[in-house]
């Protein structure tokens, strides 16, 4: 199974894909760039984090859906395709994900991760490329020009050499108005798609406030449970967790002992099989969610995961 393939369909839609047991493959919104005469559309630039590893069931589901299998049999293929990434990442070979990036072991064990930069996962970028766009050659057709002149043999009369001096006149005259029209076609060309690239931008912008990632995080294989949804009717959208209750009783007891120790707890809405949740907080940053996410299951609850609720 090539599971880098659903990976990246997936990228197009969602900031955050985990693959189960190995890690998750983030992204964040680059704009886009204009380096040494090279113009670069905005995009999304993809980073690896090995300490997400907690199946949130998003890609297991899309590949079950996509093959036609059940959640179990999906699970069980993306197990055994993480255990030979891992087997070969154990044996310091580099491991290759097609229009992903590449993975290796550094000297202390940790995974390394290089994004590719030949697919554009950013779908407000479509249709936009990479293109360079070529030096201003002016002065260079003029000294080349002149060489040519200089270098033209002496086999005529003088009077026919001043004719000779008019043609070459010409022909530099001819050579100089194509170079300043190319130009200023390349100069209105390159205005039209700064103005193309400033709407692209807003519009990415607006459609990025427009769509909010999908997915809940857990730190075991959800068997009998499938992914959560929560229906938020308020901003912010994002969760950090604590725990789900099936008793409203324990729920209450967590809310006192969060607020005890200095947090701002929150009370979710129920979910559909009855499990009162109570999270440390809640967040309209995807990054500072993470952040805090990461702190506090170091620090205080290791068990604590992230939580995406709807517009």
């Amino acid at each position: 199974m090539q599971l880098e393939h659903y990976i990246g369909e997936l990228l197009y839609r969602y900031s955050c894909i985990t693959v189960p047991e190995f890690g998750s493959f983030l992204t964040h919104y680059r704009s886009a760039q204009l380096q040494n005469h090279t113009f670069y559309p905005p995009s999304k630039a993809i980073s690896f984090n090995a300490q997400l590893t907690s199946n949130d069931g998003l890609l297991v589901k899309h590949i079950a859906e996509t093959e036609g299998l059940s959640y179990e049999e999906a699970l069980i293929n993306v197990k055994k395709v993480v255990l030979s990434w891992k087997d070969s990442l154990q044996q310091e070979e580099k491991l290759v994900l097609k229009n992903i990036g590449l993975l290796w072991p550094n000297k202390e064990g940790s995974i390394q991760f290089q994004p590719f930069t030949d697919k554009n996962y950013l779908p407000d970028a479509f249709g936009l490329s990479t293109f360079t766009s070529p030096e201003v050659t002016r002065e260079l057709l003029k000294e080349e020009v002149v060489l040519l002149e200089e270098k033209t043999p002496l086999l005529f009369t003088p009077e026919k050499r001043m004719r000779k001096r008019s043609y070459l006149k010409y022909a530099a005259i001819l050579l100089l108005s194509v170079s300043v029209g190319t130009v200023a076609y390349q100069s209105v060309r390159m205005e039209q798609q700064k103005k193309q690239l400033q709407m692209a931008e807003q519009e990415a912008q607006q459609q990025l406030q427009k769509t909010i990632q999908q997915a809940t995080f857990f730190d075991a294989a959800p068997v009998d449970l499938p992914s959560i949804t929560l229906k938020a009717t308020r901003k912010p959208l994002y969760y950090v967790v604590a725990g789900a209750f099936r008793e409203e009783e324990n729920a209450e007891k967590k809310m006192k002992e969060l607020t005890t120790k200095g947090y701002s707890p929150e009370r979710l809405e129920p979910t559909k099989y009855g499990l009162h949740q109570v999270a440390f907080g809640s967040y309209t940053s995807a990054r500072n969610a993470i952040n805090f996410l990461h702190k506090v299951k170091a620090t205080e609850a290791p068990e604590a995961w992230l939580l995406v609720s709807e517009n």
